[in-house]
């Protein structure tokens, strides 16, 4: 086993609840009130007494039992002073001592950098990356569910991934391994989750405008943003295209410094751009104009949609206005 693990990532319920699972893992059968001493970074930061019980409980000895295993959580609150030591220690660790720190925050923490083993908890932007995450989960605790099932949990939960974990672990707590259906697994979701903003303009971008209206439709579901919302994403996502049309950029690199983001989403947003042109792009400007001053009063259908919690003019204006703009792009692929 390694002598020092590292959790971390950018989501506090993930990390801890994958640190949980790996402090589990480490004590195996051994009794944690004998071999586990666990400690939060307020703990080691409390004065020079603070520090000195972590590194008291990291060069103590195993004795009583086979291994010792020390927790530090929220270690990213360590100052410089404080990690220092502890650092020394992963370099030269004590035999039979686990150390165990959850960083919720970068990869480029000194801790994960020194750490033996490496725990990351995030997950991908792409629709791939959820499923497997899902499918991973399901697969630790031991829930049996085929791939039909873990489609329907990602589209349900969305980009809120946070909740997989406890659903997992109460699935199994209920039905153990037995096959489980969408129906045993669907009173156990809760809401719909939220999705990327960068489906919706995924779809958009590829002129899929049934794709593109499902996706609104499930952020207006899930009440994780309102139209204006909705109206704003769009606005920044095609006026950042009409920024790089007619600019003097030649590649994802050049695109990528003009508008301040990384080179991947950089470079898509150069070809949808190019490929655009700019009598396509103001007419796109043009559309989520009407949309916005649609939203803010200029149109009102009133009431909610009876099949969701949105309002039936935030409902009808975006799925206008979405399919529109994916129709608008469609056209310039032909």
């Amino acid at each position: 086993m390694s002598s020092s693990i590292c959790v971390v990532g950018a989501d506090a319920t993930m990390v801890y609840d994958s640190l949980h699972n790996v402090v589990e893992t480490a004590l195996g059968s051994l009794d944690p009130k004998v071999a586990l001493e666990d400690f939060t970074s307020r703990d080691s930061t409390a004065g020079e007494a603070g520090i000195g019980r972590l590194l008291d409980a990291l060069y103590t000895p195993a004795m009583l039992v086979e291994r010792r295993v020390v927790v530090v959580r929220d270690a990213q609150f360590l100052t410089a002073e404080e990690l220092a030591p502890v650092l020394a220690w992963m370099a030269a660790p004590t035999p039979a001592t686990v150390l165990v720190v959850a960083v919720v925050g970068a990869k480029s923490n000194k801790l994960v950098k020194a750490a033996d083993e490496v725990v990351d908890v995030n997950v991908g932007s792409r629709a791939a990356d959820r499923q497997g995450f899902v499918a991973s989960k399901f697969e630790e605790y031991r829930v049996s569910v085929d791939r039909s099932v873990v489609q329907q949990v990602v589209d349900r939960v969305g980009d809120d991934l946070a909740r997989v974990d406890a659903l997992a672990r109460t699935l199994h707590t209920i039905f153990g391994t037995s096959p489980l259906t969408f129906a045993h697994v669907e009173p156990y979701l809760g809401d719909a989750g939220g999705v990327p903003e960068w489906d919706l303009t995924d779809a958009i971008d590829a002129g899929d405008a049934t794709r593109a209206i499902t996706t609104a439709r499930r952020m207006l579901d899930s009440k994780g943003r309102a139209g204006l919302q909705i109206v704003n994403l769009l606005q920044r996502h095609f006026l950042r295209l009409a920024r790089l049309s007619g600019a003097p950029v030649r590649d994802a690199d050049e695109a990528a410094a003009l508008l301040g983001i990384k080179t991947y989403p950089a470079g898509k947003a150069l070809a949808s751009a190019r490929r655009l042109g700019d009598a396509r792009l103001v007419e796109a400007v043009h559309l989520i104009a009407r949309a916005d001053m649609d939203l803010k009063g200029g149109i009102t259908f009133g009431g909610r949609d009876d099949s969701s919690a949105a309002d039936v003019t935030d409902l009808m204006v975006i799925e206008v206005l979405v399919a529109r703009l994916a129709r608008l792009t469609a056209s310039a692929r032909r």
